[in-house]
């Protein structure tokens, strides 16, 4: 079993996040001894979905602009519809992105998570996967796209769906150890 012991994760998310693919990693990466941060672009909470409804909130640990690369092993990025799509049209919240890319620490995104990545144009060449319904647009920014569980091509680890949760966990609990 990997642990997380000392390493400290940044989890960006907003309003829209599924709640599962927030939740259940979140779960994991801190059974796993991580610590874990919840950075999003407003101070106080934000709001999940969950079947399609709005849903439990969670508390925000810093926003975007409180929040440093440096302070951080690790990257989440959680999907949802909403946001994803909120997010990539934050500068700020796409050139953290980015620093995490810059600086080759693992980075880890579910279902329409990589929405983000594509606007901080950080996938021309990764092999990923996600939630079929971006496939083009991952194609179209340069990536490899393949339908699998999970997939980890350097230091980006990408799943399709809340069902590939247990498959997707386990991964980065294992990439954010190295």
């Amino acid at each position: 079993m990997s642990t997380l012991e000392n390493k400290k994760i940044a989890v960006l998310a907003t309003d829209g996040y599924e709640q599962s693919e927030l939740e259940s990693p979140v779960k994991a990466l801190k059974n796993a001894g991580a610590t874990v941060e919840i950075v999003s672009l407003k101070s106080g909470e934000i709001k999940s979905m969950k079947d399609h409804k709005w849903s439990d909130p969670v508390k925000v640990d810093k926003t975007i602009s409180e929040a440093m690369e440096n302070d951080y092993d690790a990257l989440l990025l959680p999907g949802g519809v909403i946001n994803p799509d909120t997010l990539r049209g934050d500068e700020d919240a796409v050139k953290f992105v980015q620093s995490f890319f810059e600086k080759d620490k693992p980075v880890a995104a579910i279902c329409h998570g990589p929405q983000t990545l594509i606007s901080a144009d950080v996938v021309k060449g990764k092999t990923m996967t996600s939630f079929p319904s971006i496939s083009i647009d991952l194609k179209n920014a340069g990536a490899i796209w393949k339908d699998k569980e999970v997939i980890t091509d350097g230091n980006l680890t990408t799943s399709r769906n809340p069902d590939d949760l247990p498959a997707f966990n386990k991964r980065i609990v294992e990439e954010f150890a190295k």
